[in-house]
């Protein structure tokens, strides 16, 4: 575990970006895992600026998503579908065949769950993870208590969860109860790991991470025993550490 501390959400947005950008130029055809949420944004906009000036080309690479709320359509502002076409994929040159994620509306969720995995290992894995963590200390959405052994899987989300997602809804009442998520087992098998922590709000969360004993309690523990795994963090995350 390799900890890269920063002294503000810029700069650890300009330090991922720039990993990522890296393994991009080194491997034109790489597998990028990314993740949804306000965390990632400004690692985005610097991969964004950055094929603008640089011309660094997306068109080989192929990227999985994390997770998608069941029960919202694609083309719904607050689906992760739509987060990404708007906070990425629309920007880069990346063909929107290579770009997947969980279908939240498929009628056999569960099948769609067992499709998903599927697809992840018939493209050879993931290279690349990009992670952020949730204040209880979720990956992906897999909550206290999933099996670290969990693939791709349905998940009934908890409620301090859907009340840090509620400021993207008009109300809490309109936060899906569900999602679709990769397992930790899935995201472990990722070659390398970066998991993004930003502000005062997620010192607890990453306090336990590199402080604490590795536990299903803290679903983010699962990646302490992760070969390549990086956490870029800045001040306030890291203030408990």
């Amino acid at each position: 575990m390799k900890i890269i501390r920063t002294a503000n959400y810029e700069e650890m947005s300009l330090k991922a970006a720039e990993m990522m950008i890296d393994r991009i130029r080194n491997n034109p055809e790489i597998t990028l895992g990314l993740a949804t949420g306000s965390t990632p944004k400004g690692v985005y906009k610097k991969l964004i600026e950055d094929h603008v000036q640089n011309q660094t080309s997306y068109s080989k690479i192929t990227t999985i998503n994390l997770d998608e709320y069941v029960g919202i359509d694609e083309h719904d502002p607050n689906s992760y579908h739509y987060f990404m076409k708007e906070e990425l994929l629309d920007h880069i040159d990346v063909p929107h065949s290579q770009t997947h994620l969980p279908n939240g509306t498929a009628e056999d969720l569960q099948a769609e769950c067992d499709r998903y995995e599927a697809l992840i290992q018939s493209i050879g894995g993931i290279d690349l993870q990009l992670l952020g963590i949730g204040e209880n200390g979720h990956i992906g959405f897999n909550e206290p208590g999933t099996p670290f052994s969990s693939k791709t899987h349905m998940i009934e989300l908890e409620e301090n969860t859907r009340q840090a997602n509620a400021r993207f809804f008009n109300s809490l009442d309109e936060v899906p109860t569900h999602a679709v998520t990769m397992g930790i087992a899935t995201i472990m098998a990722s070659k390398e790991v970066i998991l993004l922590a930003s502000g005062a709000s997620k010192a607890k969360a990453i306090s336990e991470l590199i402080n604490g004993e590795i536990n299903e309690s803290i679903p983010a523990s699962a990646l302490k025993n992760h070969q390549n795994f990086t956490i870029i963090a800045d001040e306030e995350a890291l203030k408990l550490v």
